[in-house]
């Protein structure tokens, strides 16, 4: 029989060990040597790096599509402690530092969350979608990604989906946070709003760069091992110098990607054993 964590046992366990997470994260804050991004700024840096924009009403198998309306509520509070945000050089981007505990007395309602390998209601749901979006800006960009998780496992079909599997970034304050780092001589800005139908979100910078990335999806499979089902992908970039018709300069890879699915795929490849399984021990976190 599979031991169970503590947190498992009763749901007073499972809370203290939350809560003893988040107070380890917030002595952290206090004494490691980081300069956390704080500024937000309504004048909009000149350049653009890259915009993004995703759909914010999905079919999501048979959850109750008001979790769906209620996301947007959420997404629309979380924005706006972010919308404008300044990244100078030497600092570092917090998600949860700028977003804060996603609570009722804040006006978030009960939204999708996906947790302990099943999705389910929780006050806040969806906010991951921001940083699912980001995470995208910033892949497009010279930013260096320092903390990334994403969800162990995948719940629903695709359903408009247009990124690759596993390219976006989850959050649970605060010990679940996403970061990237400015390590350039240059000022970055995040722009994020809602449209009718969509989040939308652009990078922004206050020179000109001369090389920009594509990012691309290598080795997508989905698989069966034994009675469960999995996912796998790589996902790559290029950068490309934009006077000489996009030559390109270097090819990096981003991360493996590796989860199990809650679905059964149209398509997938049975194998035996796991041999072929590859960075399990990344899964969830990964960083480039």
């Amino acid at each position: 029989m599979a031991r169970r964590l503590i947190s498992e046992i009763h749901p007073i366990l499972y809370f203290l060990s939350v809560w003893f997470r988040r107070l380890a994260i917030y002595l952290r804050w206090c004494f490691e040597d980081k300069t956390f991004a704080s500024l937000q700024s309504s004048e909009r840096l000149p350049y653009r790096v890259k915009k993004h924009q995703s759909v914010l009403i999905r079919k999501l198998g048979d959850t109750d599509i008001q979790l769906q309306y209620n996301k947007v509520k959420n997404l629309s509070i979380a924005i706006k402690r972010i919308d404008g945000i300044l990244i100078k050089p030497g600092e570092t981007f917090s998600f949860c530092q700028l977003v804060g505990l996603t609570t009722k007395r804040k006006g978030y309602l009960p939204g999708m969350l996906l947790s302990c390998g099943e999705a389910k209601p929780g006050i806040g749901g969806g906010i991951c979608q921001i940083a699912n979006l980001i995470h995208w800006l910033v892949i497009h960009s010279p930013l260096i990604v320092t903390k990334r998780f994403h969800h162990s496992f995948d719940p629903f079909p695709d359903d408009r989906r247009v990124l690759p599997f596993g390219s976006g970034a989850t959050v649970f304050y605060n010990y679940i946070d996403y970061q990237f780092m400015n390590c350039t001589p240059y000022t970055f800005q995040l722009r994020l709003w809602l449209s009718d139908k969509c989040l939308e979100g652009e990078l922004r910078i206050d020179q000109n760069l001369d090389f920009a990335y594509h990012v691309f999806e290598k080795d997508h499979q989905f698989l069966k091992i034994g009675e469960k089902y999995y996912r796998k992908n790589e996902i790559w970039r290029n950068k490309i110098v934009r006077r000489k018709s996009g030559e390109i300069i270097e090819t990096e890879l981003v991360t493996k990607n590796f989860a199990e699915v809650k679905y059964v795929p149209e398509n997938y490849k049975e194998v035996e054993g796991c041999d072929i399984i590859y960075g399990l021990s990344d899964n969830g976190k990964n960083g480039f």
